[in-house]
């Protein structure tokens, strides 16, 4: 009898075939041969079974039917595929054996594990390994075909994975939606991403400015000219500042202290999935998803780059063989001046920046295969662009430099200079290449700190530079520049790829960095579906490269919050899961035992959701909403969806893995309409909301719902001050309060921290204000006595008089 060869993808398929089968009859959906049928999935054939699978009541979404922890999973097929699933079936009949060629990860072995469980396939299996779809490693692979049973720890890792978002994304999505009247989406790993992006966004919005001043010099000794920044406690005074520039400003001065060294800058790490994916965002604006499916493309149709989807930067001993090759492939194409110039002797077992076993699990670091690259697409070229010039570098020299720290004293005022001379490019003439005039320009300066202006290194490229320690300095020129804190700046999808690596946790440090690859969220595969996801389901949206946080999102995240299932949200915790399941990958951890923890996390979830009180309609609508006068409660046609505590709808559920590669990731997809309506509430209670964006909701606002900022400052009102979508007003305001402070005063956002400043003392700190002339001052915003919020500016002088 023949052997069956299923593969992940019909591309997939047909490669190999041409391989092991060049002479295959072409049967459409498989292909036939002496010795091998090679057929394959279209991506997840199988998925596990809806909640009404197990009981036709979990049609109607019930706060009272939860929790839903099946005793043993139920698997279905996918009704768009289940003729290809038919086929396998069929084709198994005529086969002693199977060889697993899904993609060798921990998908492509969940992938072949559901259709071999669902089709009750018993022949031995063997499992194809490879890492990249050229002729020469199909060959290699099924030359050195590998026990199906050695995977079953990975099997098992992928099951548990899916299972897990299963038990968190149905049960937490419905006990919330339920709960609170609008359709809330919740997932393992999409949750707390979530809570990253917002917890961002609070960051920005209660940052507030500080102005302060840099003194700058620029000092000469004969013909050498230098720029120096004075060293000393953050200025925050003009006059101060003003002062110590008058004070150097045309006179002799020394080197008090003189340092210089040399370094070297070694080539930036081969890419992993996730480091290609931010760097496309940052150099082209790609999503994580386009860079992904780029990826794809070059690895299944070009076949130009080996798999894609992996999360080392490192490759093998025997990957230092085939670099070598790939080196002198690319000496006949466009790359030849490049590759010529390159130092084989460069890379080599030995060389543990590129070759490091013990960093190198499922798949090596991604490199460029055997095969010379064709027509490509614009995108395609410039991600295979990325790859090559990475992968070359590292047959070049390191960088060197000259690091010079002058410490210039002045009239006892110290200024400190730090300059990084160029002594050869080494790997880095090829980025001169790539990126031109334009990028060399924009890297005259750099800064070795967020607000650390005062480190910043000025490039010595174009002379040497020579200075005399023993000889005197003049202060030709001194200036004294304003500047202000920046807030951290909004996540980009790259950025925010790099803080799903380090389940959140900042990591500079590259040895950081690869420590917490096993318990970051989610894995390389999943992360691009999981952004994908959040703006599917309406909880962040892009302004241009910068994500933000909708008023859906926010809602979200504070509901889980505030139910009291923190962990839920929490990049820490999801990224221990990450890694616990990595670990049961490798044989070193239990499945049957991370499943018995999430059992009871779920079951906690819905306790903890049980005593929370629902949201008030507004805390969901969008200024979109609000200007078309749709409130939530009383959309057409709709209904209340529930009494207190028990909301139903009809709909269906999609499968709730977090993120997996042809899959819905993460939750529910459910289209019954749950219109958000307290009990009794009618539409016309929904609509009436005030300008700051208060509902009129039948029951008062708690702490629960809404954060308070301080008690109402109007003499005899006792309400409370919380957030509206335009501004802060008062919980009494359907008592006839009429107390708001706008979040727009003066060209500035009234912060948090700025608001309660304003409630508690009745001001805020000294702000720097710009004039209609381009000139700055200072003031404070303060609070009127009237009682009815209105604010007004009060200049410095006025503040220095009042003293």
């Amino acid at each position: 009898m023949k052997t069956l060869v299923i593969a992940e993808k019909p591309d997939m398929g047909r490669n190999i075939a041409a391989v092991i089968e060049p002479r295959a009859k072409n049967n459409r959906t498989y292909l036939e041969g002496e010795q091998y049928i090679i057929t394959w999935a279209i991506g997840h054939l199988v998925g596990l079974a809806e909640p009404e699978a197990y009981d036709s009541k979990y049609k109607r979404w019930n706060f009272n039917d939860l929790p839903i922890i099946p005793e043993r999973f139920k698997i279905v097929p996918n009704p768009k595929t289940k003729d290809q699933l038919k086929v396998i079936g069929e084709l198994a009949k005529r086969c002693s054996s199977i060889v697993n060629a899904c993609d060798a990860g921990r998908e492509g072995q969940y992938i072949f594990a559901l259709i071999q469980q669902q089709l009750k396939l018993s022949q031995p299996v063997k499992r194809l390994w490879i890492s990249d779809l050229t002729a020469e490693s199909i060959a290699k692979g099924f030359a050195e075909l590998r026990d199906g049973a050695e995977f079953e720890y990975l099997t098992q890792a992928a099951r548990a994975r899916s299972e897990a978002d299963w038990l968190i994304g149905m049960n937490a999505s419905r006990a919330f939606t339920t709960k609170h009247h609008t359709l809330l989406s919740v997932g393992r790993v999409q949750t707390p991403v979530l809570a990253l992006i917002y917890d961002r966004e609070k960051e920005i919005e209660a940052f507030e400015s500080q102005t302060f001043y840099d003194v700058k010099a620029l000092f000469q000794q004969d013909e050498l000219e230098y720029a120096g920044t004075w060293q000393g406690e953050r200025l925050t005074s003009k006059e101060k500042a003003d002062e110590i520039a008058g004070k150097v400003k045309g006179k002799t001065g020394r080197v008090a202290k003189y340092e210089v060294k040399e370094t070297k800058e070694y080539p930036f790490k081969l890419y992993d999935l996730t480091l290609l994916q931010r760097e496309a965002n940052a150099k082209f604006g790609y999503s994580a998803k386009k860079t992904l499916d780029i990826a794809q493309a070059l690895y299944e149709r070009h076949k130009v780059i080996s798999y894609p989807r992996t999360n080392s930067n490192y490759v093998n001993e025997q990957n230092i063989d085939g670099m070598h090759k790939a080196l002198h492939m690319l000496k006949s194409t466009p790359y030849k001046e490049m590759a010529e110039a390159a130092d084989p002797g460069r890379v080599h077992k030995n060389n543990r920046a590129v070759c490091n076993p013990q960093r190198v699990e499922d798949h090596h670091a991604i490199l460029p295969t055997l095969k010379r690259p064709g027509t490509l697409s614009k995108e395609e070229q410039q991600i295979y662009d990325l790859i090559i010039i990475r992968f070359l570098s590292h047959f070049y020299p390191p960088a060197m430099y000259k690091q010079h720290t002058v410490m210039t004293e002045v009239e006892e005022e110290t200024f400190k200079t730090n300059i990084k001379e160029l002594l050869s490019l080494g790997w880095k003439v090829l980025l001169e290449k790539e990126q031109g005039e334009k990028e060399k320009k924009r890297s005259k300066s750099s800064k070795k700190g967020k607000e650390d202006e005062e480190e910043e290194t000025l490039e010595w490229n174009d002379r040497p530079f020579v200075i005399q320690p023993e000889l005197p300095v003049q202060c030709k020129r001194s200036e004294v520049k304003e500047k202000a804190t920046q807030p951290p700046k909004s996540y980009t999808e790259g950025t925010l790829l790099k803080a799903m690596e380090s389940a959140g946790k900042s990591m500079e440090n590259e040895e950081l960095r690869d420590a917490m690859k096993e318990s970051g969220l989610g894995t390389p595969a999943t992360r691009a579906a999981t952004i994908e996801r959040l703006k599917k389901v309406g909880y962040i949206t892009m302004q241009g490269k910068r994500i933000t946080v909708t008023q859906k999102g926010r809602s979200a995240v504070e509901l889980i919050r505030h139910a009291g299932v923190e962990l839920l949200a929490s990049p820490e915790m999801t990224g221990q899961w990450e890694r616990r399941l990595n670990q049961i990958s490798k044989g070193e951890a239990s499945a049957e035992h991370f499943m018995h923890n999430v059992q009871k996390f779920t079951l906690s979830i819905i306790s903890k959701v049980s005593t929370q009180r629902p949201a008030p309609p507004s805390m969901f609508e969008s200024e979109k909403d609000r200007a078309k006068g749709k409130g939530r409660a009383g959309g057409r046609g709709g209904k209340a969806a529930s009494t207190a505590g028990s909301g139903t709808a009809k709909g269906r559920t999609t499968r709730t893995n977090d993120a997996g590669p042809g899959q819905e990731s993460g939750q529910v997809r459910e289209q019954a309409r749950i219109q958000g309506s307290a009990q009794g509430q009618s539409r016309g209670q929904a609509e009436r909301m005030q300008d700051t964006g208060l509902s009129a909701a039948s029951k008062p606002v708690t702490p629960a719902a809404r954060e308070t900022f301080g008690i109402c400052p109007k003499p005899g009102c006792g309400g409370q001050i919380i957030e509206g979508r335009k501004g802060y007003g008062c919980t009494h305001f359907k008592q006839g309060c009429g107390f708001v402070i706008w979040k727009e005063f003066a060209g500035k956002k009234i912060s948090h921290p700025m608001l309660k400043s304003l409630l508690s003392q009745g001001k805020t700190q000294l702000l720097s204000f710009k004039r209609e002339d381009g000139s700055s001052y200072k003031a404070r915003i303060v609070l009127s006595a009237t009682g009815d919020g209105k604010l007004a500016l009060q200049p410095e002088a006025a503040n220095e008089a009042a003293r």
